[in-house]
């Protein structure tokens, strides 16, 4: 870690305030957001007090005031007073959490990880490239059920209690944050351990209506770093569709996806778990999987399971296959 005597570097103070390096160096050529102190008198290196006005250029840039008019502004509260310093390297902070909210991204976060707040800032300004790498290195850090559970799902849910209490604002910062939340998790499902298994499948699928499949994409990414086999049907699956699917590839279990009580489809599900194939004297059916709050409020029926998160459902599929659900990188 840099000395924090003669400041960190701007890789360093891009993470922690949730903006690409390149973001920082922009800022810093265009309009004099830079640091006081340059080590060598090249390379940047950040202040405290340094890091407290890019904190408020983030905070003023993410409420919609201009870059121009918001470095003024940064510039202004750095000379004319002391800032209130953010939270630095050498401050005694539990790990994976902040001190205290802080400004910056405007949305009700409460108390999360220091990169669920990074991302928020990222999302709210609408940069995808900071987005994109705060996403990363989430996933390469923590791996894939932390890095979903504490970190994106956190930022996602924040950004849907703005969007419903704003009117109709935030919208594009859903979308944004959403699409790059699919990228990240289908990338690392595309570079999970590359398995050529002749096992049957588990099949994911959103059931019909059911338009929410970022929960589904984060478990095909946790079965994918295990190595099991799936296929990926997504949002809105036809229950036609959903039939032929599940006779065509004969899987070992299929995961249905309901956010609401209103897509909550049971005859499907119960349809589906008693769909028997194979060969005769040898036919067996798949365990469903109730995923989703949309199946709270009713027992599961036989040949059906209800799991409560994301860790659960992984173990639960591991064990079908005869892996033990302590294996799952965490």
């Amino acid at each position: 870690m840099s000395d924090t005597a003669h400041g960190i570097t701007t890789g360093a103070v891009a993470r922690r305030l949730g903006v690409s390096p390149t973001t920082v160096r922009s800022w810093d050529r265009r309009y004099g957001i830079g640091p006081a102190v340059r080590a060598d008198g090249r390379h940047r290196r950040w202040s405290p007090a340094d890091i407290a006005m890019l904190d408020e250029m983030c905070r003023l840039t993410a409420s919609g005031v201009p870059p121009a008019e918001a470095a003024r502004a940064a510039r202004q509260a750095r000379t004319s007073a002391e800032p209130a310093v953010p939270d630095v390297p050498d401050a005694p902070v539990a790990p994976g959490r902040t001190r205290r909210p802080g400004p910056g991204s405007g949305l009700p976060l409460g108390d999360v990880r220091q990169e669920a707040r990074g991302l928020a800032r990222a999302a709210v300004r609408l940069d995808g490239p900071a987005v994109e790498g705060l996403l990363q290195e989430a996933l390469a850090e923590h791996g894939l059920v932390t890095a979903w559970q504490e970190i994106m799902v956190p930022t996602l849910h924040a950004v849907g209690r703005k969007w419903e209490s704003s009117e109709d604002r935030y919208v594009e910062v859903e979308h944004l944050l959403s699409w790059h939340i699919s990228t990240a998790l289908r990338r690392a499902a595309v570079t999970g351990p590359a398995t050529a298994s002749p096992a049957a499948p588990v099949v994911l699928a959103c059931v019909p209506g059911e338009q929410h499949s970022l929960p589904l994409e984060a478990l095909a990414a946790g079965l994918a770093e295990r190595g099991l086999p799936t296929r990926m049907f997504g949002a809105a699956v036809p229950a036609e569709a959903l039939d032929a699917a599940v006779r065509r590839s004969g899987p070992v279990a299929v995961a249905l996806w309901s956010q609401t009580r209103s897509t909550a489809h049971h005859a499907l599900a119960r349809h589906v778990a008693g769909t028997a194939f194979g060969v005769r004297g040898a036919r067996r059916a798949p365990v469903v999987l109730l995923a989703g709050p949309g199946w709270l409020g009713r027992p599961p029926a036989p040949g059906m399971m209800r799991p409560t998160g994301l860790p659960e459902a992984i173990g639960v599929i591991s064990r079908l296959y005869g892996e033990p659900a302590a294996s799952a990188k965490e």
